[in-house]
């Protein structure tokens, strides 16, 4: 009774595929404050209650305390060491080499480390600068010195970013609804008075994507590596993609109106209660008497300087991107397939019987399955229902089920295509 056959090399074959899946990435995921988890890490010291604040957030596809929300991507900032946002706010270096701000520039080293760990992933030197283009860059202004970094998960980029497929809505401008401004100053002294930090924006939306990215294949120390341009004008280059890693790199300069007035309450070293707002906090961009020890705040350099990477991240999230049911980011990510084809093949003479114990009849030893009387001219036949595949030593390494039962009989050749995927 036949059950076992061996396999030999002209019976399996390898084989390479891909597959594509479409990621959509909704507004209200990354400005929804249920959907973006902070990781309060950072504590200042010194003047008043300090400052907490993440290095990162994470945006989720559903409401992060559900065990079934799924991470999607982790959004950060980050600051050259050599810009002029850090040279003009730079008071000292220590005698251990530490790099010194005045209390007024909050988080200043660790916008300067993230970039740098960032330049040390994608570039191979923490000390290299990003910059859009990515190797055909002539002016100084391409160079990226504040970036906003986008790292998507493994879960929804896979083994990489398919080219050209990226896409994403970001709004340039901090716009909000009309109001009056506040104290009776005129429109004219401060570009806003309404607060316009954390408020969502309305108009000034643009299109980033990857297009021509497969006209012009570059590569990094990180991986493949793709220009993000702007889709209204395909000759202004704003980031880069590094299709490989999954990580997007934004020049914030160029995605959103850094020269913007900035207006709003942002975390500070301040031991006093200006205006009720609590300690700890400090007013940006009020052109009011009072209010703000820098009216005129823009959100580049201002902003960057002075406020928590929490402060900062929120911004972007809830404001830049907007919030509602529109897509926000969206790519199709690349999954390698590698495969082995192992190809059970069964001759007419082969695996027409069953080696399950009642194929026999137990007290006449003759094969159910062959009626009495037709031994001589009835043969025997199986239905096939399983294939297992085993090692030199006999030992069951997988088992392969068919959708339903295949009949074999003597006048059947039949093959069976087992695959594995991995």
């Amino acid at each position: 009774m036949a059950t076992f056959k061996e396999l030999t090399s002209a019976d399996k074959k390898t084989a390479a595929s891909f597959l594509n899946q479409l990621v959509d990435v909704i507004q209200e995921d990354i400005s929804g404050s249920n959907t973006r988890k902070t990781y309060q890490v950072f504590v200042t010291g010194g003047i008043g209650p300090g400052v907490t604040s993440s290095l990162f957030q994470t945006v989720f596809d559903q409401d992060f305390s559900l065990q079934t929300a799924n991470p999607v991507f982790d959004l950060t900032v980050g600051i050259f060491s050599g810009s002029a946002e850090v040279g003009d706010s730079l008071t000292g270096i220590d005698s251990t080499g530490k790099v010194l701000f005045a209390s007024s520039s909050l988080m200043m080293r660790e916008k300067i480390s993230n970039y740098r760990q960032f330049a040390q992933l994608l570039l191979g030197n923490a000390d290299s600068q990003f910059a859009a283009p990515f190797s055909n860059f002539t002016a100084e202004s391409d160079a990226i010195d504040n970036g906003m970094f986008v790292c998507f998960k493994r879960l929804f980029s896979r083994d990489m970013i398919k080219r050209e497929s990226f896409a994403m809505r970001f709004f340039t401008s901090a716009s909000h609804t009309p109001g009056s401004p506040e104290g009776g100053a005129s429109w004219a002294s401060v570009e806003s008075q309404r607060p316009n930090l954390i408020q969502t924006s309305e108009s000034g939306s643009m299109i980033f994507t990857d297009v021509g990215a497969s006209s012009n294949q570059e590569t990094a120390f990180g991986g493949q590596v793709g220009n993000i341009v702007n889709s209204s004008n395909t000759a202004d280059t704003v980031g880069l993609m590094f299709y490989e890693q999954g990580i997007g790199v934004f020049d914030l300069k160029k995605i959103m109106s850094g020269s913007q007035h900035v207006s709003g309450v942002i975390s500070a070293m301040n031991d006093k209660n200006p205006q009720s707002i609590g300690f700890g906090r400090t007013v940006i961009g009020s052109a009011a008497e009072g209010k703000s020890s820098n009216a005129f705040a823009k959100f580049i350099p201002d902003l960057m300087v002075s406020a928590s990477m929490d402060n900062i991240i929120d911004h972007l999230a809830s404001c830049r991107f907007s919030s509602g049911s529109n897509t926000a980011i969206t790519f199709q990510n690349l999954t390698n397939i590698n495969s082995t084809l192992i190809f059970c093949r069964a001759t007419a003479d082969e695996f027409n019987y069953s080696s399950n114990p009642t194929y026999v009849d137990g007290s006449t030893n003759k094969i159910r399955v062959i009626e009495v009387g037709q031994e001589s001219t009835q043969k025997a036949f199986c239905f096939i229902t399983t294939v297992g595949l085993y090692d030199a030593n006999d030992n069951l390494l997988a088992v392969a089920k068919l959708s339903r039962p295949v009949e074999k009989n003597n006048e059947k050749d039949i093959t069976i295509r087992v695959r594995l995927d991995f």
